[in-house]
């Protein structure tokens, strides 16, 4: 690891020392009470020798550069010393190496990875360290399998509960966007590796997503969608951004001039490079042109891709330039060189699958879970008279390191929630397992899951006799029962959006069957985004929220439910009570046909919710803790501002209860009697914070004035509305605890 220290311009929760052992280096430098990180810029003193290096290149080897000539790499030109760009996918961990010309598995023996929690898990946190931890580790990862390009992190926001990417996006805040994916980039990067920040841009569904037009307004776009690829490329420095598949207001986003010229290269002084996502794009000369860097995909031979052989007969029959060639060339020789791919020295090693990785995974997994309800105090668990322990339900077992369409990951360890709690309860308690219900398909053909399809048939919704009476029997010869329900990665995946909010495999009649014969029965839902729980939710007294999490996820969610951790996640976004509360879908506008307009507008997730009074099952920011904490004495350091300074906020978070334990104090800002359109709330601001039993800490939270600017349309600038406003803090968008007011010059 290097020891350079990490600046990124971000509130972030408070500094976890990371050890040398885990390999990961905690950020070195404080101003204040924030915690600055930097990524590095892309170097220009390689042009020199990156211009003799193209000088030397017949066109055929600079085009090559320009396309896959494998699945996951580009051309290299090996008499000039320069490689291959080795590309991984990643949101989930290193994915196993497959075959160059397919998507069989290369059959490698050394290639196994480490699990990670998914983006969600990452969001639940709330903690930008560990998003770092997330992006170093599997930084390193990366390095010790030869990439330089990891295709992570995906950061669109969630518009849609039913989205089949929900799992892996993380939230449908803008500014909790950018603060967890931001510290990401720079943990990758700090290896040696490329981000490539995905997918650019409003690819915020799966139906129909490689043909839709999304049409959106420009104060929506700037700032509901963007914050977050803005922050990635302005502040840290992305070496790559990836084009989506879908249309922009007419034309395909790896040929919108747009968003890739006139916004992210001119704009935003974007020096890296675009890649487009598989298969996305549509145009030769369009595409180069319009800011396209890179084409990869895989329906057909390489050399038949757009900017391929079909680029060379442009050239030569004059409809693109050699120059503009030479322009794209450039950018990819700078960013190989920037992560040290070409005469690299000290380039960092990484490691792969090693304890330390598995720990980064457990503390994101830990610090993850969602405790959503707890009538009765019947958690943490009380093992002093427990005998036995009936856990039930697929889940229970269930792996999703692999599974769905798209990336997984290859890994010898995944630690289930019934290993988990084998791991963890005393070898004296018996636990009676019973699958519960079954994860059933209808046939059909070539055995797809048609019903993960937002238009295919339902799952089969039945019980099956024989398991519902086994789940029973062990819920009624237990002291406890522990249904583990939910999905997995099978049901929430890419190129699929859900058809609706109902939890599949006739989970919910099994779940009130074994309330009924065992009352202390506690509910874990794994799942990656929102389901129908209200019934679930009134009639059980212990209900958890966990995710696809990781190597050691069940590890995690055991010490959770036995107390050895006090929970401490948040919900990233808001769980309706039914789909038609949603903003997408209140507005009749998801998942559209040829073209879909985000009719909305800025009231995405928590915003329309607070905004339009329309009450949440769980709001945005929920989850409590096996203790209390109080807020109190808020003050600001100022009454009045200007447009350039920088509110800080301060208030006491005290632990009223009996264990210590992490609370998220959030920030939000309302601006009352605003000449524009404005959001009940929005966040602005959060941090993390370890509070011990009976102790109080003080909290500071600094947020910069501009950060309170709206977009405006007519000046095609961001405005700060002087005025009053208001400051709030909570525990959630809806449990607000103290507030104040400043006034902005």
């Amino acid at each position: 690891m290097k020891n350079r220290i990490i600046i990124l311009l971000m509130i972030v929760s408070t500094v976890v020392i990371a050890s040398c052992e885990n390999g990961v280096k905690p950020p070195a430098t404080k101003k204040t009470e924030e915690t600055f990180y930097k990524g590095k810029e892309i170097s220009m003193d390689n042009d020199q020798k990156i211009d003799s290096l193209i000088s030397k290149m017949t066109l055929e080897e600079k085009i090559g550069m320009l396309h896959g000539n494998s699945m996951f790499t580009t051309g290299s030109v090996e008499r000039l010393g320069i490689p291959e760009l080795k590309m991984a996918d990643g949101p989930l961990g290193i994915r196993e190496e497959i075959s160059r010309n397919s998507w069989a598995p290369a059959g490698w023996d050394n290639d196994y990875a480490t699990y990670y929690p998914a983006a969600g898990a990452v969001a639940a946190t709330w903690n930008p360290e560990l998003s770092y931890t997330f992006g170093n580790s599997i930084g390193q990862e990366a390095r010790a399998r030869g990439k330089d390009m990891l295709l992570s992190p995906a950061i669109n926001i969630i518009r849609s509960p039913l989205g089949g990417r929900t799992y892996e996006y993380f939230t449908e805040d803008p500014f909790l966007n950018k603060k967890l994916a931001v510290p990401f980039i720079v943990g990758v990067q700090d290896n040696d590796v490329m981000t490539c920040v995905k997918h650019f841009a409003v690819n915020n569904q799966e139906t129909n997503r490689g043909t839709v037009d999304v049409l959106v307004d420009e104060r929506t776009l700037r700032e509901i969608y963007l914050p977050a690829f803005k922050a990635a490329v302005t502040e840290v420095h992305a070496y790559g951004l990836m084009g989506a598949y879908n249309k922009f207001r007419g034309d395909y986003l790896c040929e919108n001039d747009y968003m890739l010229n006139k916004v992210l290269r001119d704009e935003w002084g974007f020096k890296g490079i675009v890649v487009s996502d598989w298969a996305a794009v549509h145009s030769t000369v369009k595409s180069l042109e319009n800011g396209l860097d890179i084409e990869m995909g895989t329906p057909k031979p390489f050399n038949e891709f757009y900017l391929a052989d079909k680029l060379i007969e442009a050239v030569n029959t004059g409809e693109i330039s050699e120059e503009e060639i030479n322009i794209h060339v450039k950018r990819v020789l700078r960013v190989l060189f920037q992560v040290k791919a070409i005469d690299g020295k000290n380039r960092t090693k990484g490691s792969l699958a090693t304890e330390a990785h598995y720990k980064d995974s457990y503390n994101i997994a830990a610090e993850s879970i969602v405790l959503l309800k707890n009538d009765k105090n019947i958690l943490p668990l009380k093992l002093d008279n427990v005998t036995s322990i009936a856990v039930i339900g697929n889940n229970a077992t269930k792996k999703n390191a692999l599974g769905g369409f798209g990336a997984g990951v290859k890994t010898k360890r995944e630690i289930t929630p019934l290993e988990g709690l084998q791991n963890k309860v005393p070898a004296n308690i018996k636990i009676n397992f019973a699958e519960g219900y079954l994860e059933r398909y209808s046939k059909n053909e070539n055995d797809q899951k048609a019903e993960v399809t937002l238009n295919g048939p339902q799952p089969l919704n039945t019980l099956d006799a024989d398991k519902l009476q086994e789940a029973l029997e062990a819920a009624k010869n237990s002291d406890v029962a522990i249904v583990f329900a939910g999905s997995n990665r099978d049901y929430e995946t890419e190129a699929s959006d859900r058809a609706s909010l109902a939890l599949p495999f006739a989970q919910e009649e099994l779940i009130e069957k074994v309330l009924e014969v065992n009352p202390n029965t506690i509910v874990v839902m794994i799942a990656g985004a929102p389901f129908d729980i209200n019934t679930i939710k009134e009639k059980s007294s212990a209900l958890i929220w966990s995710w696809f999490n990781g190597s050691e996820g069940g590890n995690a969610l055991a010490d959770v439910l036995l107390g050895t951790v006090d929970p401490s996640g948040k919900l990233p976004w808001t769980m309706p009570k039914k789909i038609e509360d949603s903003p997408a879908h209140a507005t009749h506008s998801f998942p559209g046909d040829s073209t879909v307009t985000y009719t909305e507008g800025i009231l995405v997730g928590y915003r329309w919710f607070d905004t339009k009074d329309v009450e949440p099952l769980f709001p945005f920011g929920y989850g409590l803790s096996y203790t209390d904490f109080e807020f109190s004495d808020l003050k600001t350091d100022k009454e009045a501002y200007s447009e350039d300074g920088v509110v800080t906020v301060s208030f006491q978070i005290k632990n009223t209860g009996k264990v210590d334990g992490k609370e998220v104090a959030q920030l939000y800002v309302s601006k009352p009697n605003s000449a524009v359109q404005r959001a009940a709330k929005e966040l602005k601001g959060f941090k993390k914070v370890l509070v011990k039993s009976g102790a109080s800490e003080k909290v500071t939270i600094m947020v910069p004035v501009k950060e309170l600017a709206y977009y405006n349309e007519d000046k095609k600038q961001w405005v700060v509305e002087p005025g009053t406003y208001s400051v709030k803090i909570g525990k959630s968008s809806r449990n607000i605890s103290i507030e104040t007011s400043i006034n902005i010059e």
